[in-house]
């Protein structure tokens, strides 16, 4: 009762300063020179400390001046002339009050994370529990599936007590034939009852193991990935989850289409650190569907995984932690997988997440029903209501648009004024988020993915509000190819007209300045929203350069692996090289052997060495110009003994996805790197049609001479 009282007192102390700095008026001198201060205030905590508790004191600042900003926009900028104004005025409000909500959950979400250690095994394998490993298929080409299986068998555990299942809800004759050719058991059922969730349910029926590994078909794991995540489950008996990172090997499309080569953190990266690290400090990870370990006995005191959803595996955690049980998150990449090849599939997956988690909000609400903690509640809370950024986004892209092109005004008061109080709100809502997660998501970036999503997420996400049990489980294709470069401009069609009207109102509103006998135009006000939209436009250009695609003709992946090789030629003779790279149909060696000798005796096997296993290959070479630095080997058809020791050296080794963090953030180098993306896009396009004018013009030329 002491230790309350005590609190209470301190409570009644402090909380009136911030609720004091809050809802105290100034003018917009006074404003500005507060908005510095704090500004100021924070770049020299910055500065002088990485420590947490400077970033619990940035945060507190940002939570102060945002909530500043939303309270002088509550008490003094919604007395709105007309009904129209007054329609748009309370539509931006609104969206700026899910920004700032979202803005306070991601604070606290992210506020303390929890960096998971491995748990080890005990020394007795008889304590080991047994695991089953499903890898659910439906429609994916066996050439994927089989690199996911052949890995799973590399696995170091136990043989008596892993046992490994293809579901193939496809029902595919050569996947039961890989199956028994492999050595792993093959399920199938008559029906495709509830997609995928449906699919494990039935496997679990046929089943016995006490834990479930389950890796989406493309996502293969290294042979650590089983000792690094069960020895939690033999530490702690109510575990019932640990999730391990998704981590993509091939490039997504803002990767291939816009990064350009740059070392940028991908899109995943941040919900994969910050947000799931603190998510498992409060006991609230995430089950994201793949690369993660299931305790049987949890499940079945749930009646099995969710499937009243599209998004199973959230649903299933959800549901899994309302019964009592333990979550974790284990910050190890311990599998990679195959990123959407195009910007159409990228969307066509995201939409289905969002329908997904806005199912969970309507049909199974966080906020409600027994179970969970509070802190359980505001993530899962933050997780869902993420998904309505499509319609907040829409809105702050065309806001300016109502000025500058109908001089309507959705904000009243001066722009001074205005622009004094968001200021800080603004700045220090960026440069705090930048501090917290800079090596994860880059400053402005989150805006491009989000804007590149928002028009085609509008519609699903608000019918899918209204009615929920409406839509299906759609299977994201991987493992393609693009032919060619296109423009695919139906993925973008909004974002241009958009941007095309942002760019016209512009110059429109400057026409109407200079015509005041006609216009009623305020200087500060066009400033203000000339700005706006071409910040606005610097990202939809970013966001629209991604749907220009870029060839992808490799059907493999290669990566980067130094190994020591052995190189057989026809007649015998062996050659010690290096390896440079590899993927599951080819290599690349150093020619460590001369031009004359290759030609008439060439390389017929490539035997590749490392510290656990060895592997010789039958290859075909493939001829480059004389005295080549390297060598280029395509692998002959193989067994699946061979193919599994070709996984085995590629993907199975414990170090295969380690690499350095990257960066830190800095807020106007990234706004410029984004910038810098957009023009070298638009510059390579620009150079390409170019050369293929060029090109076809020759051609007529030449066809022409011929005639």
């Amino acid at each position: 009762m002491l230790k309350f009282l005590k609190l209470l007192g301190v409570l009644l102390i402090v909380i009136p300063v911030p609720v004091f700095t809050i809802i105290t008026p100034m003018s917009h001198t006074d404003q500005y020179i507060f908005g510095l201060c704090m500004i100021g205030g924070c770049v020299l905590l910055n500065h002088l400390s990485q420590k947490h508790y400077i970033s619990v004191a940035l945060i507190l600042i940002t939570v102060v001046c945002s909530t500043r900003y939303m309270y002088f926009r509550l008490t003094q900028t919604l007395e709105l002339d007309s009904l129209i104004e007054t329609i748009f005025g309370y539509l931006l409000f609104a969206a700026e009050i899910y920004v700032y909500c979202i803005l306070l959950l991601s604070f606290f979400q992210m506020s303390w994370s929890l960096r998971r250690k491995i748990v080890p095994l005990p020394e007795d394998t008889s304590k080991w529990p047994t695991v089953d490993v499903y890898v659910p298929t439906y429609n994916e080409p066996l050439s994927l599936v089989r690199d996911t299986v052949l890995a799973a068998q590399c696995i170091d555990y136990p043989k008596d007590k892993l046992k490994i299942y293809i579901l193939d809800d496809g029902r595919r004759k050569e996947f039961a034939t890989f199956a028994t050719e492999a050595g792993v058991g093959y399920i199938t059922r008559t029906d495709n009852a509830h997609a995928k969730a449906g699919n494990l349910n039935h496997a679990m029926q046929l089943t016995k193991g006490e834990l479930i590994a389950i890796f989406d078909c493309d996502h293969i794991s290294t042979r650590i990935f089983l000792q690094a995540t069960v020895g939690a489950f033999i530490k702690d008996p109510r575990l019932a989850l640990l999730q391990t990172p998704h981590h993509f090997y091939s490039p997504d499309p803002i990767e291939r289409n816009l990064y350009l080569g740059r070392n940028i953190p991908t899109e995943g990266e941040l919900f994969y650190g910050p947000v799931q690290r603190g998510n498992d400090n409060w006991n609230a990870a995430f089950f994201c569907g793949s690369c993660a370990v299931i305790r049987r006995a949890a499940l079945n005191s749930i009646g099995g995984f969710a499937f009243e959803t599209v998004t199973e595996d959230a649903h299933t955690a959800l549901r899994l932690q309302r019964h009592g049980w333990n979550t974790a998150y284990l910050d190890k990449i311990l599998a990679g997988g195959l990123a959407t090849e195009r910007l159409i599939l990228h969307i066509i997956q995201r939409n289905r997440w969002g329908r997904g988690m806005i199912q969970i909000f309507r049909l199974d609400n966080p906020l409600l029903g027994r179970g969970l903690t509070l802190a359980q509640r505001l993530c899962y809370l933050s997780a869902s209501m993420y998904f309505f950024f499509a319609l907040p986004r829409v809105i702050f892209l065309t806001v300016p648009l109502f000025y500058l092109l109908f001089g309507i005004s959705v904000v009243h008061g001066s722009a001074e004024l205005l622009f004094a109080y968001a200021l800080p709100h603004l700045f220090l809502s960026v440069y705090t988020s930048s501090r917290l997660n800079g090596r994860y998501r880059y400053s402005f970036w989150g805006e491009v993915y989000d804007i590149l999503l928002s028009f085609p997420l509008v519609l699903p996400t608000l019918a899918v509000l209204f009615s929920p049990h409406k839509g299906k489980f759609n299977v994201t294709d991987k493992g393609g190819t693009v032919d060619k470069a296109y423009f695919d401009a139906r993925a973008v069609r909004a974002h241009i007209i958009c941007a095309g009207l942002l760019l016209f109102s512009m110059v429109f509103g400057f026409v109407k300045y200079l015509m005041p006998e006609y216009f009623d135009i305020q200087l500060g006000a066009l400033l203000l929203n000339v700005a706006w939209a071409t910040f606005n436009l610097s990202l939809l250009l970013a966001a629209i350069c991604v749907a220009r695609e870029t060839p992808n003709l490799r059907k493999t992946q290669r990566l980067e692996l130094k190994a020591p090789v052995l190189l057989y030629q026809q007649s015998g003779i062996c050659s010690r090289s290096t390896l440079n790279d590899l993927s599951m149909t080819g290599c690349r060696v150093e020619n460590s052997i001369d031009q004359d000798l290759l030609d008439d005796d060439p390389v017929t096997d490539v035997e590749i060495m490392s510290d656990f296993s060895s592997a010789s290959i039958p290859v075909e070479m493939l001829h480059d110009a004389p005295g080549a630095k390297y060598l280029r080997f395509k692998f002959r058809d193989s067994d699946v003994d061979s193919h599994r020791e070709i996984v085995r050296l590629l993907f199975s080794r414990a170090d295969t996805w380690v690499a350095p963090p990257h960066e830190k953030d800095n807020v106007l180098k990234s706004y410029f790197t984004i910038l810098a993306c957009t023009y070298d896009s638009l510059t390579r396009n620009i150079r390409r049609n170019r050369a293929l004018k060029k090109q076809r013009r020759k051609e007529e030329a030449a066809r022409g001479e011929a005639a």
